[in-house]
């Protein structure tokens, strides 16, 4: 069976693409239509210069930022992306499905817990048992 082609508001991923940054606002969520209204901080202009020079060619480095709180853009889509979760770099491998969402979305800041035997001292029986 054949995959269904990624449509965003009835437009395909090229078609994004070929949208300037005005008229993709227009598509967007009222949320995120504002926040990009409102314009790009510092850090978010280092990741667009970033992701713009490795459409390019001309920046050969992984793309690491802080930047948790932006967009994610049609021209990013296909760029793996390290976005920092407050302990490491997560990797992130832009899919078209996560156009308009926030790069936070993505790289979760805490872990699922992962329990294992119970350590000494947890139960009576294992106080009982190291003392002979």
């Amino acid at each position: 069976m054949a995959r269904k082609e990624f449509t965003y508001k009835g437009l395909k991923i090229n078609e994004l693409k070929a949208l300037d940054l005005s008229e993709f606002i227009k598509l967007v969520p009222a949320r995120q239509r504002r926040t990009l209204q409102r314009g790009f901080t510092d850090c978010q202009k280092k990741l667009l210069e970033k992701v713009r020079k490795t459409s390019a060619g001309k920046y050969k480095k992984p793309i690491k930022t802080h930047a948790r709180d932006m967009i994610v853009l049609p021209e990013m889509v296909g760029l793996t992306i390290y976005v920092y979760n407050g302990k490491k770099f997560a990797m992130i491998v832009v899919q078209p499905e996560m156009v308009g969402h926030y790069f936070g979305e993505f790289a979760f800041t805490r872990n699922n817990v992962k329990h294992s035997a119970p350590g000494v001292g947890a139960t009576k029986s294992s106080s009982a048992a190291s003392v002979k």
